[in-house]
């Protein structure tokens, strides 16, 4: 059943960057981290916009392309860009960091940009499907695609209004990004996935963690998930609905963890790949 899988080391799963700070940027080598992901098996690398950033102070964007070309990367994920349906300077510094990821994308081949939202924006549904439409429409002029993830925090939180945007802007390199972590926390059953049309399903990260936690929501999310096979979720048959759906794709594995970012770098490419591919068994 592991034949056809391939996995792509999302960023902050092997990056141990600091979220939501100053140092979001990763303490590895850029180098050392693809050829790191490549040893462990995987087939995908994952960049975030201030790790982007923090790279191309050292290294083109060919030298970057060339690093994945060498070790193997068939898919490229580029994350995250917020406020791209707002209005006023917010959405002026969103353009700018619109261009940056796009450019990225073109030069790197990469497979989407990922989009969102993490402060609950208020914004009706019109302004939400023509922006997403004209986000898709900037990003096919550089040969990819913008997957919308779906989180508790985003100005919308449900599949049903998820699958309303991306429909109604009629793109068709739109989606939407599936972590189980946020639909376990969102309490969206898997049946519901199971039945999204293939199209819509751009991406798929898997993880683990608790029903419940001591802890807010943003302390859970950004430091205790888990390596899966080691919390409480079925994601096995989170697999086996997304597979039902028509999902063909990498998988990616996404884990924010405090325990995580002590670890070596081999020892987080290794373990997060062995635990990931082991569900597929």
């Amino acid at each position: 059943m592991t034949k056809d899988v391939e996995l792509l080391a999302s960023y902050w799963t092997i990056s141990s960057g600091l979220p939501h700070t100053d140092r979001e940027y990763s303490p590895f080598d850029f180098k050392d981290r693809v050829e790191a992901a490549a040893r462990a098996g995987f087939k995908g690398f994952g960049l975030w916009h201030a790790d982007l950033d923090h790279v191309l102070e050292s290294r083109s964007l060919k030298e970057m392309k060339q690093i994945l070309d060498d070790n193997g990367m068939k898919y490229v994920e580029l994350e995250f860009l917020t406020d791209w349906f707002l209005d006023g300077e917010r959405k002026k510094q969103s353009d700018i960091q619109k261009q940056k990821l796009l450019l990225a994308a073109e030069a790197l081949q990469a497979k989407h940009v990922k989009v969102g939202d993490f402060f609950r924006e208020q914004c009706p549904m019109p302004r939400l499907i023509d922006a997403f439409a004209e986000l898709c429409a900037d990003a096919a002029k550089h040969g990819t695609r913008i997957g919308f993830e779906l989180m508790p925090f985003s100005m919308i939180d449900t599949l049903a209004d998820s699958l309303a945007m991306v429909e109604g802007a009629g793109a068709e390199n739109g989606g939407i990004v599936f972590d189980l972590w946020h639909l376990v926390k969102l309490k969206i059953p898997y049946e519901e996935v199971s039945r999204v049309p293939a199209q819509y399903l751009l991406s798929v990260e898997l993880n683990d963690g608790t029903f419940e936690a001591p802890w807010s929501l943003h302390e859970d999310t950004i430091n205790h998930r888990r390596l899966c096979g080691e919390g409480e979720f079925d994601i096995k048959s989170f697999i086996d609905c997304v597979q039902r759906a028509g999902y063909a794709g990498p998988w990616g594995i996404e884990v924010l963890s405090e325990e995580l970012r002590q670890w070596s770098l081999e020892k987080l490419t290794t373990r997060s790949f062995e635990t990931t591919m082991a569900q597929f068994r």
